[in-house]
């Protein structure tokens, strides 16, 4: 249905929309294509023949900033074949550096806000002063009524049931660039969720800034009730819970977690660091022994749990004995996925401003160092697999070969994790289908489905 800004007439306006960053700024990137579907519009593959081209952005660290940087310049290069095309900059960028952007890029039509992206089909049809900025703290929160396209598979999705943080962590900006903590309420959550099953959706992927803090900013309700509202959807076969902090995990949830089964034997628990001086720089509200507690804990109750975590190298004032800390972490807990990073100097940040700043090199020796003790424990962990007839959500082709499918366990979580490729058997895209492994590898898994 086309709106009264579209004559019929009239070919129907095409945009191209790329999405940078986090599954968090994904959703963001869904409503807004939906949003100008609902009007009209069409979405374009080719930035060249469309007439719009939005670059949700990432701002959190310094490699995120300037890919976002580099794909806004690429897309601006269009406007030689096609002079009536607009850019527009959207997400994190432009509310951190609303003030700077629209004097460093000339090239831009106008910047919208983490707070202002659902005007997105107001905003193109208005079309605002040439460098105009849409960047206002509203602390905007979408619902279930929002219209939202799908772009993560057919049989699986992302759900955000909170926006903004409630930490304080010295390296990060998320709390002054997305807000304070907002929770959606399980009502709304429960009928989006509902409404993703309806079209097809088997995986529910929760996420949050700090899953576990769910609730909390209005004390009407918690993760474990939504939880229990959300396993009651018939048609919904798996539930994954994406970045809980351990120092917020309850009893009460870790006893649900491991007798639900639709819940998924998954748990992504950032540490950030192994030594407690780091840690309390860091100012995070957790010790290594609190950590080592945690995740002791969850296995001892859910011998199968599958732990994700992220960690930083190169704090300020990092020292080798800190390091060390980290490293014997990681050998102890022997986390089943990992993800490193090198901690990035950002103004507006506590520890932007710290004396000792770790040079590049000796970050990306750390970083290096604690990826190959990484390599070794999964691709150990892994092997315990072979033999095992393993419930498999089947994906499609596989991206790597034309003779393969690709599909993930309940303990690979989408685009972070391994695969697990099938070589045979009667496959069919969107089910979860047993499939027997019969080889791994450092980070997948090969198998064939057996039924």
């Amino acid at each position: 249905m086309l709106d009264s800004s579209t004559s019929a007439s009239s070919s129907p306006k095409k945009i191209h929309l790329i999405s940078l960053g986090c599954s968090r700024n994904r959703v963001d990137s869904e409503v807004m294509v939906g949003t100008l579907l609902n009007r009209g519009w069409v979405s374009e593959d080719d930035p060249v023949k469309a007439d719009a081209v939005i670059v949700n952005t990432c701002g959190f660290i310094a490699s995120a900033k300037e890919e976002s940087i580099d794909t806004i310049l690429s897309m601006a290069e269009h406007k030689k074949e096609n002079p009536n095309l607009k850019i527009i900059v959207a997400g994190c960028l432009t509310q951190r550096y609303k003030g700077q952007l629209a004097k460093g890029l000339p090239e831009v039509d106008f910047f919208v806000g983490t707070d202002e992206f659902h005007r997105i089909g107001e905003l193109l049809t208005d079309a605002p002063e040439r460098g105009a900025v849409m960047a206002k703290r509203t602390h905007y929160l979408y619902n279930e009524d929002m219209p939202r396209v799908n772009t993560l598979s057919k049989h699986s999705a992302y759900v955000k049931v909170a926006e903004g943080c409630q930490h304080n962590c010295a390296f990060c900006i998320i709390p002054a660039i997305r807000g304070k903590l907002r929770s959606r309420p399980v009502h709304s959550v429960t009928k989006e969720v509902m409404k993703l099953v309806d079209e097809g959706v088997k995986e529910i992927n929760l996420i949050a800034q700090d899953l576990a803090a769910y609730g909390r900013d209005t004390n009407e309700t918690n993760l474990l009730e939504l939880l229990k509202t959300l396993v009651k959807i018939e048609g919904l076969d798996w539930i994954r819970l994406l970045y809980v902090y351990p120092e917020n995990i309850s009893e009460d949830f870790l006893e649900f977690f491991a007798k639900e089964e639709k819940i998924v034997k998954y748990l992504d628990i950032p540490v950030q660091h192994g030594s407690n001086s780091v840690l309390k720089r860091m100012n995070r509200d957790v010790t290594r022994e609190q950590i080592r507690d945690t995740v002791n804990k969850l296995r001892q109750k859910v011998p199968s749990v599958a732990i994700r975590t992220s960690v930083m190298v190169g704090f300020p004032g990092e020292s080798e004995s800190e390091f060390q800390d980290l490293k014997n972490l990681v050998e102890e807990l022997k986390f089943d996925h990992l993800g490193c990073f090198s901690y990035s100097q950002e103004e507006g940040t506590v520890a932007g401003r710290m004396p000792d700043q770790i040079a590049e090199d000796v970050k990306q020796n750390r970083l290096d160092q604690i990826m190959m003790i990484q390599k070794s424990v999964s691709k150990e962990r892994l092997k315990r697999f072979v033999g095992q007839r393993i419930p498999v959500l089947v994906s499609g082709p596989s991206e790597e070969s034309e003779l393969l499918w690709q599909g993930r366990m309940a303990i690979q979580a989408p685009e972070v994790d391994g695969l697990v490729y099938l070589n045979d058997g009667p496959l069919e895209a969107g089910q979860i289908q047993m499939v027997e492994i019969t080889d791994s590898y450092e980070y997948d898994l090969v198998g064939h489905v057996v039924s």
